[in-house]
């Protein structure tokens, strides 16, 4: 894999990346402990792991040909143990230390000169468990590639391997250079017809929920029932990922009621990130990325009525595809050329809040019974980065019975984070109680 070309959307994430706008992934896994943890024994087990995965091992050079573009080459000073740290928390002075420290640790921005993760094993928690905290920068993978980092460092998961390379038949040059200009040609159509759309998305008038720029983070874990959820799915149609977001418009709104803001009549613009990367492949790789913007409801009272509106929304974008409409963004960023995103891409990610409001991402995570050193994994909070001038990021993992729900917030701008996770736990009360 070394000398393995970043895409452009990778290169965009990089160029994305600032102090105060670190554009990595996070996630807060807690497991259960049948066994006092030996802290020094469990890195040692997570830095062989990790040693064992070819991109953690890599680190982004520049390269001069084409302009802007960069590659994974294999770093020569690489030592996974660098990349691993151990902290013991108490309970003495926070009343929920993990997520305070939490809050501190995912603030703080990756070394782009080195391999872009960083792994924290977390112990001194309650009812003996501990955490382990795993950041990823997203020019590294995307959440569906994250999962393969984690799987990757647990007791005995396989991941599926590549399909071996198909030999293309003979053809002739002219067929061939024929097929290259095609492609190109349908390439640039797509291209054209995403940046359409997402002109005519553009709205004059800032978000309601946007921010300044702050390097402060706030994070917050919620848990949902999700035999419940499914009940609710079940009673008005629809797939569980729309019940969910159902109940976050529900408690948005009541976020937006709590901090001032008119909700009445009003909408907030999610994009909604779609991966496409293939069954089969490299589980590992870059970003394989597209999106839906889904226009939440929050100006709507009724629960159920939202849920409705929400349905609607998500069939109407999986009618069209993720390669079409204004959510397409990021196909659209992997088809603009490297130096392109060197020169204006963090100039641009400013105009976020200008398309949409916020991150709903969700990190696919089997059902089958995860462990580490024996250790069963109880919960699996996932984190998406903030764009910049972005009050909130949600990311969604449904683990076994549960939907784990991970919130992200500028803590300058938000300095209640568990007056949002209070609004996401009564959103979902009344849309059980309006489903009985």
């Amino acid at each position: 894999m070394a000398g393995s070309p970043l895409s452009a959307l990778d290169v965009a994430f990089l160029c994305l990346e600032s102090e105060k706008s670190p554009m990595h992934m996070g996630a807060v896994i807690t497991f259960t402990a049948r066994r006092p943890v030996d802290p020094s024994a469990l890195t040692a087990i997570l830095a062989e792991r990790a040693a064992r995965l070819p991109k953690l091992r890599q680190r982004a050079r520049a390269e001069l040909f084409p302009p802007g573009a960069a590659s994974w080459t294999e770093d020569a000073d690489f030592v996974a143990a660098e990349h691993i740290h151990h902290v013991e928390l108490s309970s003495l002075y926070d009343p929920d230390p993990l997520a305070v420290y939490a809050s501190r640790w995912i603030a703080e921005p990756l070394d782009t000169r080195r391999p872009l993760w960083d792994l924290t094993l977390v112990t001194g928690l309650p009812d003996g468990k501990f955490a382990l905290l795993m950041k990823l920068h997203h020019a590294l993978t995307d959440g569906a590639g994250a999962y393969a980092v984690m799987a990757g460092l647990l007791d005995g998961v396989k991941l599926p391997s590549a399909p071996a390379p198909r030999i293309p038949a003979q053809r002739s040059t002219l067929d061939t250079v024929k097929d290259a200009l095609g492609t190109v040609w349908d390439q640039a159509n797509e291209a054209a017809g995403i940046a359409s759309s997402v002109v005519r998305a553009t709205r004059p008038t800032l978000s309601p929920v946007s921010a300044p720029v702050s390097a402060e983070r706030r994070l917050g874990f919620v848990r949902l029932p999700l035999p419940e959820l499914r009940r609710v799915r079940r009673a008005h149609g629809g797939t569980t990922n729309d019940v969910v977001l159902a109940v976050l418009s529900g408690a948005l709104r009541e976020w937006l009621v709590n901090r001032g803001h008119r909700a009445d009549g009003r909408t907030l613009r999610a994009l909604i990130p779609v991966s496409v990367r293939g069954r089969a492949g490299d589980q590992l790789g870059g970003n394989k990325l597209s999106g839906y913007l889904c226009d939440l409801p929050v100006g709507e009272d009724d629960p159920v009525e939202r849920l409705r509106v929400v349905r609607r929304a998500m069939n109407r974008n999986k009618a069209a595809g993720p390669s079409r409409g204004a959510g397409a963004l990021p196909l659209l960023a992997d088809r603009v050329p490297s130096l392109l995103h060197r020169l204006g891409t963090r100039t641009a990610g400013q105009a976020a809040p200008l398309l949409f409001d916020l991150v709903i991402t969700t990190v696919p995570v089997p059902p089958a019974r995860l462990s580490i050193d024996g250790a069963a994994l109880a919960e699996v909070y996932p984190f998406v980065p903030l764009a910049p001038r972005h009050a909130v990021g949600i990311a969604v993992a449904t683990y076994r019975d549960s939907v784990h729900i991970g919130l992200q917030v500028n803590g300058e701008a938000v300095p209640d984070i568990g007056s949002l996770r209070d609004a996401v736990l009564k959103s979902t009360a009344r849309l059980l109680d309006a489903s009985s």
